[in-house]
């Protein structure tokens, strides 16, 4: 079921029918293609042009939250009870990122951040910290 997906059932789907990834690649929109950069210490950049900050990045939607904003954020840990609150940064956007209810959080690099990353999907809260007098792009609309 979609709702259980996980990165780590995906791997596991992809490493059984190696012959069906591309296929099931070039047909998802919300698959996002990777280029290598050089290294530099810094990670990868965000839609800002700078390097995402392990644990305080998150990619948005940038019609609901504008990029820069800080962000706080209410959720857990995944697959605990163990709170998560803290000061993020809109940094980021990604393909299905859609809407003010939803944000990808930016674990960081290596096996543990990636496990981390593919368990993510619980509910939580997040609030945009915007200047008093602030009118997003689409308030006319």
């Amino acid at each position: 079921k979609l709702e259980q997906a996980s990165m780590q059932g995906i791997q596991a789907w992809a490493r059984a029918n190696p012959k069906r990834v591309s296929e099931m690649l070039n047909t998802n929109p919300s698959f996002v293609f990777f280029r290598e950069l050089p290294d530099n210490g810094g990670g990868p950049l965000g839609a800002l042009g700078v390097p995402l900050t392990p644990g305080r990045s998150i990619a948005v939607d940038p019609r609901a939250v504008p990029l820069g904003a800080p962000v706080f954020l209410a959720t857990t840990f995944p697959n605990s009870d163990k709170p998560l609150r803290r000061l993020m940064l809109a940094q980021d956007t990604g393909g299905a990122i859609k809407g003010a209810v939803r944000a990808d959080f930016f674990w960081g690099f290596g096996a543990e951040a990636g496990a981390q990353a593919g368990r993510m999907r619980q509910r939580g809260e997040m609030w945009a910290l915007l200047p008093n007098g602030y009118a997003p792009n689409n308030a006319s609309k």
